[in-house]
């Protein structure tokens, strides 16, 4: 078996851990929540499922999974750099706000945790604010009259769909939230406009997500080489060619950078010129998060489709990375493909088998997210 591909690699049980210590550390509650994140996280890679864990201390599997998470998104922010106002107050608190940033890049954490003290944002708001700076980011280049501070993302999301509502009540909530977080002088002057300028901007939908699921063993499948998980560079996407299937999806490897995928042989799939596929979180990668809860989802895209077309999504690079988009107009930047479907793996009918979820250790790889 050769070498498992980036992001396929399964946790390995380490050794010389005194399991006994962090349990009765995590039991009193020693320490700060970043602690108990870091030694849920050893005792998990130590061979602990989170379902032990929890009976041994009362932390449950889903408060573990937010403090690791938490935990890691409070050390990238510190290491990008943030006051120490702001370390210490997350120090104490505020592991359900950073793990709604786990989406973010570690500067746009720091960024996102600042502004969350500055604010005195909840975790619902965390979570827009989160989804707002994500979204800004895949923007090409930045709005008229906005910066890049994270601010200034939150207001521009607000006054893009405060210009788009016909009804007064929620325009005013609208505006009244992109005051309360704009930075810049120019992105406030925006905003005040539309105080006086009640003028409606038609904006065309965004045209739904092409998600199939696949329900059936006997579907034939087309094999498919894939790129690897995003976050990827167009030099990835260009340099795609021993099976050893990894579930759910039945991904196989060659020897060498490649790893391979079958795909149901859908119309789609069969007559796709150049089809190859990546590997996205079906919250944090989408332009549109997909309902339910998080998990990896392929997504298929055609190479050789690159022409524009509003009522589809495509591959493009932006800042150095891939990026999954929708254009309502012809985009400036070249297009490297086109998505034809996203395919989710396949559905649990069987209730009873999933009760134990997070006392297996397939439930604690699908479950952590930022690591």
């Amino acid at each position: 078996m050769t070498e498992t591909p980036q992001n396929f690699s399964q946790p390995q049980p380490q050794a010389d851990v005194d399991a006994e210590s962090l349990l009765k550390a995590l039991r009193q509650k020693e320490g700060t929540w970043v602690e108990w994140g870091q030694a849920c996280q050893t005792l998990q890679k130590a061979g602990h499922s989170p379902q032990a864990i929890f009976e041994a201390t009362g932390f449950e599997p889903i408060q573990q999974n937010q403090i690791i998470v938490g935990g890691q998104v409070y050390g990238s922010a510190v290491s990008a750099g943030v006051p120490e106002p702001v370390k210490s107050h997350f120090e104490r608190k505020g592991s359900d706000l950073l793990y709604e940033f786990r989406i973010l890049t570690q500067p746009e954490r720091a960024a996102a945790a600042i502004l969350a003290v500055e604010k005195n944002i909840d975790a619902d708001e965390a979570r827009d604010v989160a989804k707002a700076i994500k979204d800004f980011s895949r923007l090409g280049s930045l709005p008229e009259g906005f910066t890049d501070h994270p601010g200034d993302a939150i207001a521009y999301q607000c006054w893009k769909l405060a210009r788009q509502k016909t009804d007064l009540q929620e325009r005013s909530h609208l505006i009244a939230k992109g005051l309360r977080f704009v930075h810049s002088d120019d992105a406030r002057k925006h905003i005040e406009r539309l105080l006086t300028d009640f003028s409606v901007v038609r904006t065309i939908p965004a045209p739904s997500l092409p998600v199939y699921r696949l329900e059936s063993d006997e579907e034939l499948p087309r094999v498919l080489p894939v790129v690897g998980k995003l976050p990827l560079t167009k030099a990835d996407l260009q340099a795609v060619p021993v099976i050893d299937p990894v579930e759910p999806f039945g991904i196989v490897k060659f020897e060498g950078a490649a790893a391979w995928v079958p795909i149901p042989g859908w119309q789609v799939v069969l007559v796709a010129g150049d089809p190859i596929v990546l590997i996205c979180d079906s919250h944090q990668d989408l332009p549109n998060p997909l309902s339910g809860k998080p998990q990896d989802v392929l997504v298929v895209v055609d190479r050789a489709q690159r022409t524009w077309r509003n009522d589809r999504y495509f591959i493009t690079e932006t800042s150095s990375q891939l990026q999954i988009q929708w254009f309502d107009a012809q985009p400036e930047q070249p297009l490297l493909g086109e998505i034809i479907l996203i395919m989710r793996p396949k559905k649990v009918i069987d209730e009873e088998s999933t009760k134990d979820y997070f006392g297996s250790r397939s439930g604690y790889d699908g479950w952590q997210t930022d690591e």
